[in-house]
């Protein structure tokens, strides 16, 4: 199987199938593939991981995607504007990542959900109580929004970030939430009063923008309804 990430921004990553291959995506992530590829929707893991992956935010159902006698192509691509990471998998390396970023994987790759250790960094957090965790061995791939950041952190060493901007890290990264400052900086630093913490030794990738602070700066700027625009 062969796999090119084509883009500098806006990404698609393009799989190449060979005879007996096949990738596993999110529903809707397909943006193109060549006349002989198939597709079948399927529960992979059964009702429980199916559960597991509702719960995660993802599909009841993946997409197989299959070349039927010969070799073809298809290519995926998330909602929003950003890009792909590729995620290698291998025996007992486990990789956890936030909630709606994953397009696709190979078939040797199991997918079930993490749950956060403490309640604060489940409330505070930016990701919610429920992470996607992915393990086994084979190539994943995440979408992000906006850019991305790749570090390898040292044991103990930590790094903080805004809140939503984590998209995954290994199992081995400790996440937690911690105050942004002192009282001035909570009031009139713009930070909000949390950042998210990962202390090594482990991987970590991040995204340089949040879709729901986006979605809220661009919500002043949207139409009115024409009843709400009346009563102005």
């Amino acid at each position: 199987m062969k796999q090119e990430i084509i883009g500098a921004n806006l990404q698609m990553v393009r799989m190449e199938l060979g005879a007996g291959e096949g990738i596993l995506a999110e529903a809707g992530a397909m943006v193109n593939m060549s006349g002989n590829i198939q597709m079948q929707s399927q529960m992979t893991g059964g009702i429980i991981s199916g559960i597991k992956r509702v719960i995660a935010g993802e599909s009841l159902f993946l997409t197989k995607f299959f070349p039927n006698e010969k070799p073809g192509f298809v290519s995926f691509a998330g909602s929003v504007p950003g890009k792909i990471f590729e995620v290698r998998l291998a025996t007992g390396r486990t990789f956890i990542a936030q909630r709606d970023s994953f397009l696709c994987c190979e078939e040797g790759v199991l997918l079930d959900i993490a749950l956060v250790k403490k309640i604060r960094s489940g409330l505070f957090g930016g990701s919610g109580f429920v992470l996607q965790e992915m393990s086994g061995e084979g190539t994943a791939f995440l979408h992000c929004c906006g850019d991305i950041l790749t570090l390898s952190l040292q044991e103990g060493e930590i790094i903080k970030v805004q809140t939503g901007l984590v998209v995954g890290f290994e199992s081995t990264v400790t996440y937690d939430i911690s105050l942004v400052g002192g009282i001035t900086s909570i009031l009139f630093g713009g930070e909000g009063l949390f950042v998210t913490t990962l202390t090594g030794p482990g991987t970590v990738v991040l995204q340089s923008m949040d879709l729901a602070k986006i979605a809220a700066t661009i919500v002043p700027y949207l139409p009115l309804p024409k009843e709400e625009a009346k009563n102005k």
